[in-house]
This record gives structure tokens, C-alpha cells and sequence, in this order.
């Protein structure tokens, strides 16, 4: 089977038009055209339906085009592994929410000025189904809150950034005790999904408190800008995005040691893109880790 027929059939299918796949592909549309139509008697049955200009999988495409694109991107992994000194294929990165803008964007910065033809896509998911998806060669790597679990031997893990927990609350009950404004306030539950939530309603729990929650989001923006509106408090990882937000909130600390959101990279040490995901390793350190 010519991958190049294969090239042409996924990126038709991700560009909904055979004249948009073409300018992708830098070919004339009749040879993507020929391409398909080689790969459907190839294969014995159609692929594609064609409603004017626009394009769209038939249900032996749907069934086809995810193992389609994985034989692409293993194609170019297998250039990387045999070329080490040029950086081929896709970085396949994850990223639990809140990182998406404040890890990613320096980093990738950084990266690119370094690497300008690296191809990167990203997946943004709960720190526990990246982990997942890292240990199960889904991803390259990943950037998560620290996983509870034992992660496999072909993985490696290592922790960027340290958040404890604070009460977020309006500028005008910055003065009051942490404790205090939990029992008495209404409360934002920080969704329960995600590690950040589950810290904080451990934290609850474990010291007796149980406030009057109004409701449950996720989103850790989305919280501080009901925080601003005076919707409620809510307990959440300090995390730096807040305080330069322009909110009218403040944070007010736990007594005693509070948790720690411990936010790090996870990735596969022996994958095709190890070599590169490292290199992203060492800009986040630069960026992030204490001295």
C-alpha cells in the first residue's frame, strides 16, 4: 500500500474538500483525486462521499481513518528513530487545563525557537487519562498534576511547579481567617474530577469543614470570576494566572502547612520522540523549577 495514498485520504477527510486537501498536499486536486480513488479499488470499497465540494468519510472511512493517521505518524517515527540528528514527526503533548496557559505557551515558545519544523499537537484532558494515554503510547508526553499511582518503568516523571492550596476569596474578606470563611461563606466547589478538586475536598473533609456549596466547576478562571462576582469563596491551588487576571480577589492562606498541587512532565523515556521530549523537559525546568 503507497503511503502517499494514504496521506491523501487523511488529510481529505481532516480538510472536508478535496481542493483544500490538495493545497495541503501541494498537488493539483485530479492526483489527490487519483490517489483516493487508487486507494478505494485498493482496499475494495469507498472510502469517501462526495456532495458537490464537500467531503466526507463513509462509514469504511470513519471505521479506517484513526489507524490511518497512527500508520502516518508511525511512519514518521521511524524516520526520527533511524535520524536522530533531525527531529521528524509529531510531538504528541497533553496538558491538564490550567497549564494550557500558563506551562505551554513559554515552553513551546522556547522549543520552537530552537526547533522550527517540530510538529506538535496537543490534547488537553484530567492529569489521570494523560497519564494513561503516556503509559500507553497515545502520547509522547504529557504535562499533569502529579499521578497518585505507580506510573510503568517506561515512563519518567518530574515535578515543575509546587501550588498550595488557598482560600480565594473578594477583596473585602481578604481579612478574615481561612477556616473561618469556610464554614460561614458560600462555597465554589472546584471540580472533583480533576486532582486539584480532589485535593481540596480531602483537605475539607479531613478538617471538619463542610461549607454551603452553591455549585461544582471546573475551570480554575472560570471560578476566581465567580469569586470576583461575589458568588462565593472557593479553595483552590495557588495558581500564578489569578493574580494577573485584573479580579477583584484575593487569597488567604491555610493555617499550618497547606497541600500541595504538584504540577510536573510525565513521558515515555524509551519512545521515538524521547530525544525531543526532554528538550521540552529542560525549557520548562529553565521556566519553572526552583533554583
Amino acid at each position: 500500500m503507497d503511503l502517499r495514498y494514504v496521506q491523501s485520504f487523511v488529510t481529505t477527510v481532516e480538510c472536508g474538500s478535496i481542493a483544500e486537501a490538495a493545497r495541503r498536499l501541494d498537488l493539483t486536486a485530479a492526483a489527490v483525486a487519483a490517489r483516493l480513488k487508487a486507494l478505494e479499488d485498493e482496499l475494495g470499497t469507498q472510502l469517501l462521499k462526495r456532495s458537490g465540494r464537500v467531503v466526507k468519510p463513509t462509514a469504511a472511512g470513519l471505521n479506517i481513518f484513526d489507524r490511518a493517521r497512527n500508520i502516518l505518524r508511525a511512519e514518521r517515527d521511524l524516520r526520527a528513530l533511524a535520524n536522530e540528528r533531525v527531529q521528524l514527526g509529531e510531538l504528541r503533548l497533553g496538558s491538564f487545563v490550567s497549564a494550557l496557559t500558563t506551562v505551554l505557551p513559554p515552553v513551546l515558545r522556547r522549543l520552537y525557537a530552537a526547533n522550527p519544523d517540530l510538529s506538535v499537537s496537543v490534547v488537553s484532558n484530567a492529569s489521570v487519562e494523560l497519564c494513561r494515554m503516556v503509559a500507553a503510547g497515545d502520547l509522547d508526553a504529557a504535562v499533569v498534576v502529579e499521578p497518585q499511582f505507580a506510573m510503568p518503568k517506561t515512563c519518567d516523571f518530574r515535578v515543575l511547579m509546587e501550588e498550595p492550596l488557598v482560600v480565594v476569596v473578594p477583596d473585602e474578606l481578604a481579612h478574615r481567617e481561612a477556616h473561618d470563611l469556610l464554614r460561614t461563606q458560600p462555597y465554589i466547589q472546584y471540580d472533583r474530577s480533576v486532582a486539584g478538586g480532589q485535593m481540596a475536598d480531602r483537605y475539607l473533609r479531613q478538617h471538619g469543614l463542610t461549607p454551603h456549596t452553591r455549585l461544582e466547576i471546573n475551570g480554575l478562571m472560570s471560578i476566581a470570576a465567580m469569586v470576583d462576582q461575589g458568588l462565593g469563596i472557593s479553595l483552590l491551588p495557588d495558581w500564578s494566572a489569578l493574580w494577573s487576571s485584573g479580579l477583584c480577589i484575593q487569597r488567604v492562606a491555610l493555617p499550618g502547612i497547606a497541600p500541595m498541587r504538584k504540577s510536573g512532565f510525565v513521558w515515555s523515556s524509551n519512545g521515538p520522540h524521547a530525544p525531543i521530549a526532554r528538550k521540552f523537559l529542560e525549557h520548562a525546568e529553565a521556566l519553572f523549577s526552583r533554583p
